[in-house]
């Protein structure tokens, strides 16, 4: 029920957070994204609150717990090279930020709204996650920077 709870606060706080700051609106990251027209600087702001934050908490709080409050273990990356999957994974990434003004989490919280749009813009995110799944263990290991 702990995991439950917590696992409901932060999902909240996120929604809400995406929501207050606009990044819920595909026309407002669009902005963001337009660096050579009518720049929207304003999601710098967020990202650099939601950074700090999460810093403070990972460098503060993180080190005086043994354990998570909802998990056995903590579960950091253990893969810190750049290599040739991570860039196209990127690539392929923004190219879909950009064409829809949504990341994941902005598309997901934005269900809410209704639009017929975002729900497809959800489900073919769905569905691309769902191939990546199937085509990344096709990836020659030999393409990943593990040294």
């Amino acid at each position: 029920m702990r995991t439950f709870i917590y696992t409901f606060i932060s999902g909240f706080l996120f929604a809400l957070g995406l929501a207050i700051a606009g990044m819920t609106m595909p026309s407002k990251v669009i902005a963001f994204l337009d660096i050579f027209g009518q720049w929207d600087i304003s999601l710098i702001f967020v990202m650099a609150g939601a950074i700090s934050v999460y810093s403070l908490i990972f460098h503060f709080v993180k080190p005086k717990l043994k354990t998570p409050l909802c998990d056995s273990e903590f579960k950091l990356p253990t893969r810190t090279k750049i290599d040739l999957p991570l860039v196209i994974g990127a690539a392929l990434f923004g190219a879909g930020w950009g064409l829809g003004g949504f990341c994941p989490g902005p598309a997901i919280t934005s269900l809410s709204l209704m639009n017929p749009a975002v729900l497809v813009f959800v489900v073919t995110m769905l569905v691309g996650m769902y191939i990546g799944m199937y085509l990344q263990p096709m990836i020659p290991k030999t393409l990943y920077r593990n040294d």
